[in-house]
């Protein structure tokens, strides 16, 4: 058969055996992805495989990855904390928890949130009015600083 498509026989075996270890290969990606309890990409389990004496391209895991339907915990857009530059140390007690008050804009807190805008993260400061639990105010910015409490906080502060 080989002689009349005129193809060698190294080559129809060669064929062979790589699609063998393909389907060992296809096997081992999926069993490394499940023992990783779903969170490992394709650049983690690249370093296993080596571990184990394989040598695969990233692109050839990647396309197993893709037909297999594997898709890493981590592909979601995660918030990374970064240590803070100011205002992380503990302030005083004033209201002793005493959060009822019989007048607005008595006591005025503040709260800090972050929200992923367009793939970044973005700060939201919310001010509250303990005398009705109505926000009043709010600020956005892309750093977390003192700036962003302040940006709305004086409008109060002349009220």
């Amino acid at each position: 058969m080989c002689k009349t498509l005129k193809v060698s026989r190294a080559l129809v075996y060669y064929e062979r055996k790589n699609k063998r270890e393909d389907k060992e290969l296809e096997e081992l990606i999926i069993k490394i992805f499940k023992e990783s309890r779903n969170n490992y990409g394709s650049r983690k389990i690249k370093v296993k495989l080596q571990e184990l004496g394989y040598q695969v391209s990233l692109r050839r895991i990647r396309k197993i990855m893709d037909l297999n339907g594997l898709v890493s915990n981590y592909t979601v857009k995660q918030f990374k904390v970064h240590k803070a530059s100011c205002n992380e140390e503990e302030g005083e007690n004033i209201l002793n928890r005493e959060f009822e008050r019989e007048k607005q804009l008595d006591v005025v807190v503040s709260d800090l949130t972050y929200v992923n805008v367009a793939g970044k993260w973005n700060y939201i400061c919310l001010i509250l009015d303990l005398w009705n639990r109505e926000i009043i105010g709010y600020a956005a910015g892309i750093h977390k600083d003192a700036k962003l409490v302040i940006k709305h906080s004086v409008k109060f502060l002349m009220i």
